[in-house]
């Protein structure tokens, strides 16, 4: 059976270089196949059609839970009520394409045109939980206007950002990657091109760290870490992410931040090296089998016990992940470091926290194995329940859960 694609009422109006229209096609791909309104009439009967107004700006997920579920109408109630997208057996789509074509579509009416199709409203389609992006936030569905194409941009990059991440993820990268991102949308740059460039910045940040120029190193790998935030924002605004820059992103982010370390250690001079308490080998050594086994750890916990990250698994988890010893808190540690002028203080410290929070890591995971198998029933995420006590309105909820407050525009 096929499914096939027509957008009503299009908008020129382009959002982060595509317009409403193109980028449902663009997400929904080849799973869907385009038609115009003067195919509607003439489809096989066996096969499904969606209908989407243009004029709106969708959430993903709800034109992804859409393109997999038949026989549902997409409904808003305020400012006016109105049909706006339908997913409908072929021999309804002149019904349905009325619906969305009215300007008081409601559910009274769609029902007594088409029986068998369920009316739902956004808040009814329960999609809010993102597992990839670690946050619980509502789905959207918003008007197109030319005047408000600044405020469906930041809604669309607030969306495309994880919810719990490090704390300079979190609240230092936000402002500066929404304008780089921009940047790159206007002079068609994508996300594997400043993937690249940050693997660059990785090899560069390292050959100054093993050659004591901190200075350098540091403002290398600062700034990869911010292009890190940027090809991922970039990816997802844009819906331009592939299989090879997804693995190439991750794989660089995994196997980089050990050999920095120690890379900063071979660096020391020969007088601060001479005072360390352990030998450099001993250092290192920590800091590599700490981290695999912190990186196993959120691995056993996410394939084993919760589908989910061990970081989204309660409140304490999330705080945590602001802090715990990944690039961006251990890059602290080390500029911290240089500006005293103590750069063995920063192998010490990272290797110390690197150490510390992987058996942290480890107790959480015995501890979720214990409350697994006292209740016999699998971990829920707290984000799944987080507009519920005893979450709601928690300083936690405001923090992580996503739930930006936007004026709609």
């Amino acid at each position: 059976m096929s499914i096939y694609l027509h957008i009503t009422h299009p908008s020129p109006v382009s959002i982060w270089g595509m317009t409403s229209g193109e980028r449902i096609e663009r997400l929904l791909g080849l799973s869907v196949i385009p038609v115009g309104q003067e195919s509607l009439a003439s489809l096989p009967q066996e096969d499904s059609v969606l209908l989407i107004r243009g004029d709106y700006l969708f959430d993903d997920r709800l034109i992804k839970h859409l393109g997999a579920t038949p026989a549902l109408m997409l409904q808003l109630d305020a400012p006016v009520r109105r049909i706006v997208a339908a997913h409908v057996a072929a021999g309804q789509a002149m019904e349905a394409l009325a619906l969305l074509n009215a300007d008081d579509a409601g559910a009274s009416v769609s029902a007594a045109m088409l029986g068998d199709v369920q009316v739902s409203t956004p808040a009814d389609i329960s999609v809010h939980f993102q597992g990839k992006l670690r946050k619980s936030e509502a789905a959207f569905v918003l008007p197109i206007k030319a005047e408000s194409k600044a405020v469906l941009e930041q809604r669309l990059f607030d969306w495309s950002y994880k919810g719990v991440t490090d704390l300079v993820t979190k609240w230092v990268w936000p402002w500066p990657a929404r304008h780089v991102v921009a940047w790159c949308v206007r002079r068609r740059f994508t996300p594997n091109q400043v993937t690249f460039t940050g693997f660059l910045l990785v090899l560069l940040a390292g050959i100054c760290f093993a050659n004591g120029l901190y200075a350098f190193g540091l403002l290398a790998g600062w700034l990869m870490t911010f292009l890190d935030t940027v090809d991922g924002k970039l990816a997802r605004v844009t819906l331009t992410s592939s299989r090879f820059g997804h693995y190439f992103d991750h794989i660089i982010d995994i196997v980089h931040p050990p050999l920095w370390y120690m890379l900063w250690g071979l660096g020391l001079p020969t007088a601060l090296a001479a005072g360390l308490s352990m030998p450099l080998a001993a250092y290192f050594w920590l800091l590599l089998i700490f981290y695999i086994g912190g990186r196993l750890v959120e691995g056993s916990f996410q394939w084993v016990l919760g589908r989910f990250g061990i970081f989204c698994w309660q409140p304490f988890d999330s705080y945590f992940r602001l802090i715990t010893a990944r690039r961006n808190p251990s890059l602290i540690l080390l500029t911290a470091s240089l500006l005293v002028g103590r750069p063995d203080l920063g192998l010490v410290t990272v290797t110390a926290w690197t150490v510390l929070s992987t058996i942290l890591l480890f107790a959480r995971l015995i501890y979720a194995v214990k409350v697994c198998w006292a209740t016999k029933k699998p971990l829920r995420s707290w984000l799944l329940d987080v507009d519920s006590p005893p979450y709601v309105n928690t300083l936690a909820a405001r923090i992580f859960s996503g739930r930006a407050r936007h004026t709609d525009p």
